[in-house]
């Protein structure tokens, strides 16, 4: 299982917040591209960053951010936040992002993020699957919807979707232990719908088997280690860490020993 660190961006500056709710940010460092050559020393290889400005303001923001980490570090990148055209997406591949993470334009516009998945493939896009109760939340969480999480998975799945990021919203920076039931519930929905999944294979042949990287909640490594034995094919891990819950030697040690 991957582990993927989290740097979220608002104004140039390291910050998290909890739940989602703007008004809980906590500013960790005003430099993300030293948080991000923390991991990289420690032998992480995934980076999760998020331009939350984007986010609020529906256009991406903090691209130079981006582009410094991507030119700095050898992390790999997958980049979310105020995706909403092509000339986003454009700019986030352009200023270095290995993936990117669509997750309100996956409900508002979805013939624009279908035609992502076309061009791009599945390796270039996930999935931004965020939920409160089971219901989809967009706009940086700022907006609800009847949106059931499941079936709004299974049918991106069935467009060739592979890698879906999952975030309980109310475990959010709470640190309180991961949604490891809702994560069950969807990757024993994913075995349950993969006859259906079989019959909807892109011509190209991809494998579409689910890629499930959990996000939210994560506070120890008896968690990660959970995830892990769930099928869970990522982690992501954001307060753990940025309050020593978990340590980067611990996620070093972890690396060296999967």
């Amino acid at each position: 299982m991957r582990i993927i660190p989290a740097i979220d961006i608002i104004e140039g500056k390291c910050v998290r917040l909890s739940k989602g709710d703007y008004s809980t940010q906590k500013i960790y460092n005003e430099s993300p591209l030293e948080v991000a050559k923390s991991f990289e020393a420690h032998g992480i290889r995934h980076l999760h960053l998020v331009d939350l400005d984007g986010a609020k303001s529906n256009h991406i923001v903090n691209y130079k951010v981006l582009e410094e980490v991507a030119t700095k570090t050898s992390l790999q990148i997958d980049f979310g936040g105020g995706l909403k055209s092509d000339e986003d997406l454009k700019i986030a591949f352009n200023s270095g992002a290995r993936q990117i993470t669509g997750g309100s334009i996956a409900v508002k516009d979805r013939p624009t993020f279908l035609k992502w998945i076309k061009r791009y493939r599945a390796e270039k896009i996930i999935l931004g699957a965020d939920a409160m109760n089971e219901k989809i939340a967009v706009s940086g969480w700022q907006e609800g919807s009847d949106i059931e999480l499941i079936p709004f998975i299974r049918e991106y799945r069935q467009q060739g979707i592979k890698y879906v990021i999952c975030t309980d919203i109310d475990k959010d920076g709470m640190l309180q232990g991961p949604s490891v039931d809702l994560y069950k519930k969807i990757l024993e929905d994913a075995v349950n719908a993969e006859t259906a999944i079989e019959l909807n294979r892109i011509s190209e042949g991809e494998n579409n088997d689910l890629r499930l990287i959990a996000s939210g909640g994560i506070t120890t490594m008896d968690d990660v280690e959970t995830l892990r034995d769930l099928g869970c094919e990522g982690a992501i891990l954001g307060k753990a860490i940025y309050e020593n819950k978990i340590s980067l030697k611990e996620l070093e040690t972890y690396i060296l020993n999967t």
